[in-house]
């Protein structure tokens, strides 16, 4: 028998990589002598770079870059070939990257994000991939760009500087100094959020307050937007509220489609083939997937819906073992997984559950893989 490992982070409490750990650990004591393969995933969000390194035995760079605020911080990136790089923007633009007290996007911008492409295309990788969550700005995209050789003009021939309160200043967008090298580029950019750029479902109105901005704050961004949108339809001809996705990270996805000509990409489907995820499913019986906690929204770009669906295609059945479950959990059956089981094996609160992660979850391991014993033990008894 063969089993593959391909589990999310459980986030605070175990990475993908020792979930891999200690399924493998239950899965000897169980059934002995198995063949076990396991993959570190993510899902184009937090954790991504981390878990592509870990599984094409990559490398991250390091490189001095602006944090949302304008300050000098090291950042890193990961690196898979010798052509190959992988970004998550929330690595310079993060809302983490923000004190609480500061948190304002009007004040805060994705330079750094822009560096952490420059950086990438100095060392020589042209194919780039980018996840675009987790985001603490709302400024169009316009820093990123800029730091790549955009300029954003106001209506005196001034340059902006692209932070947040600038949007609604955008008179005019040059982009002949872009920089050349990303016309050699295959840039993809991992979003799983359909957001167009302005409106009620855009940018501003559904992330703005998260990032911090009071609701005058969000009045102003949203009309600074939709002035963005406007000047770039009417230099580019393109209109940004027709393109899914072009509202996420404040407005990124816009940018990274418009100016850098990115190719917007389920973040998980990416993830899964950088990893060759396809190649891995080769002669595997059962497929072992997770995440922290699984509910509704587990079946729209997360990890056990990728996983669970690559799998369903082969014939090969995958269990579930989450932290939690929560309303809608079981609609990831409809993804290819066929049965879910819980790391909590009583009462408790999520402080204890996070802190005794390792041993609930390699408990539940045990359990999970007994069970699947059993059926074994059944099915043949039946033949």
């Amino acid at each position: 028998m063969k089993l593959l490992f391909a589990s999310d982070s459980f986030k605070g409490s175990l990475t993908s990589r020792q979930t891999i750990e200690l399924l493998t650990k239950a899965a000897h004591e169980v059934f002995g002598d198995c063949e076990t393969d396991g993959v570190s995933v993510a899902d184009g969000g937090e954790g991504t770079v981390d878990a592509v390194v870990a599984a094409q035995d990559g490398k991250t760079v390091q490189c001095s870059v602006h944090d949302p605020l304008m300050q000098t911080i090291e950042s890193s990136y990961g690196v898979i070939d010798d052509n190959q790089a992988v970004i998550e923007m929330a690595a310079a633009s993060g809302l983490t990257l923000v004190p609480e007290n500061l948190r304002n996007p009007m004040n805060t911008t994705t330079f750094g994000t822009g560096e952490l492409i420059l950086d990438a295309l100095n060392r020589g990788y042209r194919k780039i991939s980018i996840a675009i969550g987790g985001s603490a700005t709302n400024d169009g995209g316009m820093g990123c760009a800029r730091a790549l050789g955009v300029r954003f003009l106001d209506k005196d021939g001034n340059e902006l500087e692209g932070y947040g309160r600038d949007l609604i200043n955008v008179n005019e967008i040059d982009a002949s100094g872009l920089d050349e090298r990303l016309r050699l580029c295959n840039l993809t950019v991992m979003c799983d959020v359909k957001n167009p750029l302005c409106g009620k479902d855009g940018a501003t109105m559904t992330f703005g307050a998260q990032k911090g901005a009071a609701p005058c704050d969000l009045e102003k961004l949203e009309e600074g937007m939709c002035h963005y949108r406007d000047v770039i339809n009417k230099s580019f001809g393109i209109d940004c509220d027709n393109i899914e996705g072009a509202g996420a990270a404040g407005g990124l996805g816009a940018a990274l489609c418009v100016f850098l000509h990115g190719t917007m990409k389920s973040g998980i489907e990416n993830v899964l083939d950088i990893i060759h995820f396809d190649e891995r499913l080769s002669g595997v019986d059962l497929v072992i997937t997770g995440e922290g906690r699984t509910d509704w929204q587990s079946c729209f770009g997360k990890v056990m819906q990728g996983v669970g669906l690559r799998a369903k295609a082969k014939g090969i059945p995958v269990l579930g073992l989450s932290g939690s479950l929560g309303k809608g959990a079981m609609d990831i059956c409809s993804c290819g997984i066929s049965s879910l089981m819980t790391t909590v094996n009583s009462p408790m609160s999520l402080e204890d559950a996070m802190k005794n992660a390792e041993t609930l979850y390699y408990e539940a391991a045990v359990r999970m893989f007994r069970t699947v014993r059993t059926g074994m033990d059944l099915n043949r008894n039946l033949s």
